[in-house]
C-alpha cells in the first residue's frame, strides 16, 4: 500500500503536469495569435479606417467674397448662401455613402462634378439677386469648384479598400489610375457588372405640361428654369456618353442619376416659389425630379 500511494502520486503528477502543459501550450498559442493580431491586422486596420475616413470636400467660401448686398436683395442672398451650406453637406453624405464604390474617376464625375454645377448655378443666383438693384458682381464663378481633402492620409482618399490593394492604400478616388481601376474591374467581374455601359438615354418627367396658369409676373423665373431643366438632361447625358467603361454596378445612379434628381428637385421648387408668390403655389412637382435611364 505504501508503494501504491507514491504510484499513484506519481500518476497524478503526470497527469496534472500534462494538464498544466496542454494549457500552458495553448496560453503560448494564445498568446502568439494574440500578439500576432496587431501586426497582421494593422493592413486590414488601416485599410478600414481609410474607407471609413475617405476625406471632407472642402469649397471657397462665398459670402466673404460678396461686395456689399442691397437690402432688397438680403433675403435671397442668405437664403442660397445657406444653400451651399447645405449643397456641401450633402456631397459629404455622398462622400460617405459611396465608399468603395467606383473607379479612379468615382468622387470627380459622381460627388465633385455635380457639386461644382449646383454651386456654379446658385453662386450665379447670387450675383443676379445683388444685380438687380446694385453692381453685379463678377468672378464667382471661381469659386464654384470644391477639393477633396483627404485628411492627411496618403494618396488615396480610401474608398476601395475592400478591392484595393492589401496594404490598405486603395482610394476612391485619388488612388493610382491603374491600380483605383484593377480593382474596380476586379469588383465589377466578381458581380457580373460592367458599370457604365453608354447604353440608353436619360429621360425626365415632363414639367411644363404639369404647371397650372403661370402668373405673368412668374412667366420669365418659370421659363428660365424650364429651360434649365432641360439643361440638366442634356447635361446628365453627355456625362453619361463621356464616363463610358467607369464605375460599378451603381455607377450610373450614383454619378448621374441621383446628382441629376437633387437639381431637378432644386429647380422645380424654384419654379413652384415662383409661381406661388402671386398665385396658389403648385404642390407634387418633387415627384418629377427623378429621371430613368431607358434602354
Amino acid at each position: 500500500m505504501s508503494r501504491a500511494l507514491p504510484k499513484y502520486n506519481k500518476r497524478r503528477v503526470a497527469l496534472i503536469g500534462g494538464a498544466a502543459a496542454v494549457a500552458l501550450s495553448g496560453a503560448v498559442i494564445a498568446g502568439t495569435a494574440l500578439a500576432g493580431t496587431p501586426s497582421t491586422s494593422n493592413g486590414n486596420d488601416d485599410a478600414r479606417t481609410l474607407a471609413a475616413l475617405p476625406g471632407t470636400i472642402t469649397c471657397p467660401d462665398v459670402a466673404s467674397q460678396l461686395p456689399q448686398i442691397p437690402a432688397s436683395a438680403k433675403a435671397e442672398v442668405d437664403r442660397n448662401l445657406a444653400l451651399l451650406d447645405t449643397q456641401i453637406d450633402e456631397a459629404n453624405k455622398r462622400l460617405q455613402s459611396t465608399v468603395g464604390q467606383g473607379g479612379p474617376n468615382f468622387v470627380q464625375n459622381a460627388i465633385l462634378g455635380p457639386l461644382q454645377d449646383k454651386r456654379t448655378s446658385t453662386v450665379n443666383r447670387i450675383a443676379t439677386a445683388i444685380g438687380r438693384t446694385a453692381e453685379k458682381p463678377t468672378g464667382l464663378d471661381a469659386l464654384a469648384p470644391c477639393t477633396l481633402d483627404a485628411d492627411g492620409a496618403a494618396s488615396g482618399a480610401g474608398a476601395e479598400s475592400g478591392a484595393g490593394d492589401a496594404a490598405g492604400t486603395g482610394g476612391q478616388s485619388t488612388a493610382t489610375p491603374s491600380a483605383t481601376a484593377s480593382a474596380s474591374d476586379g469588383a465589377n467581374d466578381a458581380t457580373g457588372e460592367s458599370g457604365n455601359t453608354g447604353a440608353g438615354t436619360i429621360t425626365c418627367p415632363d414639367v411644363a405640361s404639369q404647371l397650372p396658369q403661370i402668373p405673368a409676373s412668374a412667366k420669365a423665373e418659370v421659363n428660365r428654369n424650364l429651360a434649365l431643366l432641360d439643361t440638366q438632361i442634356d447635361e446628365a447625358n453627355k456625362r453619361l456618353q463621356s464616363t463610358v467603361g467607369q464605375g460599378g454596378p451603381n455607377f450610373v445612379q450614383n454619378a448621374i442619376l441621383g446628382p441629376l434628381q437633387d437639381k431637378r428637385t432644386s429647380t422645380v421648387n424654384r419654379i413652384a416659389t415662383a409661381i406661388g408668390r402671386t398665385a396658389e403655389k403648385p404642390t407634387g412637382l418633387d415627384s418629377l425630379a427623378a429621371c430613368t435611364l431607358t434602354e
